[in-house]
């Protein structure tokens, strides 16, 4: 059974900082890497940042020097820290399994999300 729970959205102003949490089932995190996605309204959902289970980390151009992702296998639990938030971070962030080879995500089935709004 695959479960993806994410928390820890909410509205900030630019250059606050969050942190969202994504809580994976012991088989969905198993030995596999780990992603944030985010959708903003009207564009295409798309890969924020990724780890792998050993810690290897993949980040878009957009967020790199600002976001920081990271996991701890015993809370089976992936991190993904926020600073310096821009409103062009406002999204809906999700997590799911990456295909570390494409960076596309492995599963259909996506969580609630957790919603990010970004004031100026």
């Amino acid at each position: 059974q695959v479960l993806l729970e994410e928390s820890g959205g909410g509205s900030v102003r630019t250059g606050d900082s969050l942190t969202l949490s994504c809580v994976l089932s012991e088989h969905t995190a198993s030995s596999n890497a780990i992603g944030w996605f985010r959708q903003a309204p009207g564009k295409q959902r798309e890969l924020v940042a990724a780890v792998t289970s050993g810690g290897g980390t993949n980040y878009a151009d957009s967020v790199k020097g600002r976001f920081t992702i990271s996991r701890d296998n015993a809370k089976i639990t992936v991190y993904l820290q926020m600073n310096s938030l821009k409103p062009e971070d406002t999204a809906v962030y999700y997590c799911n399994v990456v295909v570390w080879a494409t960076m596309e995500p492995l599963y259909d089935y996506w969580g609630q999300g957790t919603q990010v709004t970004v004031s100026s």
